[in-house]
């Protein structure tokens, strides 16, 4: 029991100097991504839902760690999209309920997991498809591909040549 409860402990974090200069990358990947993404919502898609709350953790990973597994181009756009399929399934057929919730984020999990495509905010677009509310619930089995999918693959875009500036980094690792 004592070697369980050690494991919890954790070790002291230690914290190296920032980066200016490499966060001031991922704040222009992230303001260029988003921006693109609401440009297309107003101009061009302006019928269409096109931003959800996942893409700010999307953000986080491809813009501030794109060295990152999850962060990599395949498991960003597959993994958020069959998070989102898993999640409009659950809603489908519980509704939006603490079971459909609970199954949708766990579901989406497993299978992202067994796909090797990991992308943690694909589980918050399973639970949005699910607990999103009358808009995201419309969308019905359009929602794995708008928004998730198109704003995935904008984001990505933007990545690609945002990060592929900076001469210090590389992105993507691997497709």
């Amino acid at each position: 029991m004592k070697t369980y409860l050690d494991k919890m402990r954790g070790e002291r974090a230690q914290p190296g100097s920032a980066d200016w200069q490499d966060a001031l990358w991922s704040w222009l990947g992230a303001f260029a991504g988003m921006g693109a993404i609401c440009w297309l919502s107003t101009h061009w898609l302006s019928q269409h839902l096109l931003i959800v709350a996942s893409f700010g953790a999307t953000s986080v990973l491809i813009y501030a760690a794109p060295e990152s597994p999850f962060a990599q181009p395949r498991n960003v756009l597959v993994g958020s999209m069959l998070s989102a399929l898993m999640g409009v399934a659950c809603f489908q057929l519980f509704g939006s309920t603490a079971l459909a919730v609970s199954l949708a984020v766990s579901l989406s999990v497993l299978l992202m997991q067994l796909t090797h495509t990991v992308h943690p905010p694909g589980a918050a677009a399973a639970l949005v498809a699910v607990i999103g509310g009358p808009q995201i619930t419309a969308l019905g089995w359009w929602y794995p591909l708008m928004p998730i999918g198109i704003g995935c693959a904008v984001m990505l875009v933007v990545a690609i040549l945002v990060n592929n500036l900076a001469r210090h980094r590389r992105y993507p690792r691997f497709w």
